[in-house]
Parts: structure tokens; sequence; C-alpha cells
């Protein structure tokens, strides 16, 4: 699934003049937009809380966003909470997806729904925390292609997992070593709490299904420069974990695509 092109969204608040004593990363912040996606499934109740912070983190930034909650279904109340929302702030709106599943579609279907030239994705279990989400916009603004809130790089914390879950999280990450690119590696390839240039996968093909969009992204964008920004994971609340034997499966999958697309296992001559 690629973006393909995308209708045009003028937001309904713009950022605020700004006075020529103000920093270049505020200006450019200023003549930029930001299209956050969160994925939902059964977490109508965290979403009053967590779409308030982030409109107020985001405010002060001086970047024009709009919030798009693309939900699968879940018939929860996500979609009465999201639109008495979106009647109040027209920057924050929904999409439903009916009888389809998984996290890197329903991030791709958001992404397709609009011509934001900076893309963002994060949970709605409230382990992403939106504090993060002004210093992955610097690092944008900072020229970097692709800004990763980091459970691994130095400061990142992955929080109360048990020894199973980090040791499993641990050789998945090191499988992608081989396959990630020299010079644009990051050492948190998992996580769903990002922001990238839209210029920098335009027109390349996705897999719809699974969980670990960022990998295909790190291996198959057109991406220069890649920085990590330290994510101290938190505790879920509302929902269940997505995590499943299928999910597993889709990954192992998709680990194999991008070997082979990387050293041409199963290519004819």
């Amino acid at each position: 699934m690629s973006l393909g092109s995308a209708p045009s969204y003028t937001p309904a608040d713009t950022p605020a003049k700004h006075s020529p004593s103000a920093s270049a990363s505020t200006v450019e912040a200023a003549q930029q937009r930001l299209a956050l996606i969160i994925p939902t499934l059964r977490e109508a109740k965290n979403l009053p809380g967590l779409l308030r912070k982030i409109r107020v983190v985001l405010d002060p930034v001086g970047i024009a966003y709009e919030i798009i909650v693309v939900d699968d279904d879940s018939r929860d109340g996500t979609e009465e909470i999201v639109t008495a929302l979106g009647h109040e702030d027209p920057r924050v709106r929904l999409i439903v997806r009916k009888g389809e599943r998984g996290l890197s579609g329903a991030v791709l279907k958001g992404w397709q729904s609009t011509d934001a030239p900076i893309l963002g994705v994060m949970d709605a279990d409230l382990q992403h925390p939106p504090e993060l989400l002004p210093a992955l916009v610097a690092a944008i603004l900072e020229g970097n292609d692709l800004a990763i809130g980091s459970r691994y790089t130095a400061g990142g914390q992955v929080g109360k997992w048990n020894p199973i879950r980090k040791g499993l999280s641990t050789v998945a990450v090191w499988a992608t070593w081989p396959i990630q690119r020299p010079g644009v590696r990051a050492h948190d390839p998992m996580t769903g709490y990002f922001m990238l240039r839209r210029a920098c996968i335009d027109g390349i093909e996705f897999q719809p299904t699974g969980f670990k969009l960022l990998l295909e992204i790190l291996v198959r964008a057109r991406l220069s420069k890649v920085k990590e920004v330290p994510l101290a994971f938190g505790s879920r609340a509302e929902g269940a974990s997505k995590a499943n034997f299928k999910v597993g499966w889709d990954y192992a999958k998709l680990l194999l695509r991008l070997y082979a697309g990387r050293f041409g296992f199963g290519r004819r001559g």
C-alpha cells in the first residue's frame, strides 16, 4: 500500500505570527504541517485525555497540525468521542475501517487521507507520552528525515517488561541489524512512535499487514538522516495488547521479505 495522492487539507487554525526575533526552527515550524495518526482498537476511554494532552503540547510549538484517529471499527464509543471532539476542534478527525485489522494498514490509511509534508504516528494506549511530540517535531525541523521515539537509545526506557518480553524484543531488534542500512540504522526499529518527511516515502508500496511499519521504512525509504529521541515507555492504560501469534507471523514474513530484497534471496537472474 503506497500513499498515492491525498486530498488537500487546510487546518482551521494556523500558527500565530512570529516576531522577527523568532528562531529559525520556529519560523520553519510555521511553514510546515504535521498529520499525526492515532490507530485505535477498543481504546475509547483513553482518547479524551490523550487528545487533550496532544493539543496542549503541540499548540505552543507553532506548527499547523491535524490529528487523525483511524479506528478498526471498535464500536466502543470511539466514533462518538472523536466526532464530538472534531466538532469542537476541526483539527481532530476520524476514519473508521470496516472489516480490516492491523496497525500498519491503519497508519497508511491515515497518511493517505492527508497531504501534510510531515507524517507521524503514536499509540492510543498511553504508553507513548505526548510530551515527547515537540522533541520529535524539532528533530524533523532540524533537517532529519525520520525522528524516532526510541526505547533503546541513551536515556530511553522499556518500562515494566518481564524478562521474557525483554529477551524477545532484544532478539527481534538484533534480527533487523543486517537489513538496516549503514548510516541510518536505528537502535529501536520496532517502535510505533515516530515522525518522518512525506517526501521520503512517496510512491513506495508498504506492507499493510502487521505492526512494524517503521522497520520497513528504515529499510526501504529514501532516508539520509535519522535521529532517535529517548522514549520512556509508559504503562498501558485502557485497551489490550494487540500482540498475538498472527502479529509474530506477520513480522516473520516481513523480515523474510526485507532480507530477500536486501540480499537478493529468491531473485531470478
